[in-house]
């Protein structure tokens, strides 16, 4: 009888538990995911027709508007409203990008000098959030104990006020 039980235990560990063991299934989808439908033919079919444009495409060194009209589109929206400061300033000032290509075509000496004005730039960042949160730490810390005073203060008034 116990060799018949040992039998199929190791039968069953190796039919089921080291198949998951060696090929496990994947996790079902989290309740909150809602699945997507299928695409039909057609819309698979537009797809790759656009997925096969765009490809094409990125070949040319300049992807202009006839190619991507959509991202033109909202360029030309943004550039009709009236907002001369924000191209004043892009106009004036490299992005961090634009200016660490012009390092980096300059040499090490030059890329150097931009590396760690960067790297300082985002300690003094990172420092002032690391403050700004310790500042508001300890104030809700002074809160909390506040408080634990104001509500001792009442419970001793209490217990005077019970007592007399």
């Amino acid at each position: 009888m116990k060799v018949r039980v040992v039998c199929r235990k190791v039968r069953d560990y190796i039919r089921y538990d080291l198949k998951e063991i060696a090929f496990p299934s994947s996790l079902p989808d989290p309740p909150h995911i809602k699945k997507r439908r299928k695409l039909t033919w057609h819309e698979r079919f537009l797809v790759l027709k656009e997925a096969s444009r765009l490809y094409a495409a990125s070949w040319v060194r300049d992807i202009g508007p006839e190619l991507r009209p959509n991202d033109y589109k909202k360029d030309e929206d943004s550039e009709n409203e009236p907002s001369g400061s924000k191209s004043t300033t892009k106009d004036k000032e490299p992005s961090t990008l634009e200016d660490l290509a012009v390092a980096a075509r300059g040499g090490m000496e030059t890329l150097k000098p931009a590396l760690l004005r960067i790297y300082m730039t985002r300690a003094s960042a990172y420092r002032d959030a690391l403050k700004s949160f310790i500042h508001g730490y300890q104030e809700g810390i002074q809160q909390v104990v506040e408080r634990k005073e104001d509500s001792k203060s009442e419970q001793e008034s209490d217990i005077r006020n019970k007592s007399t």
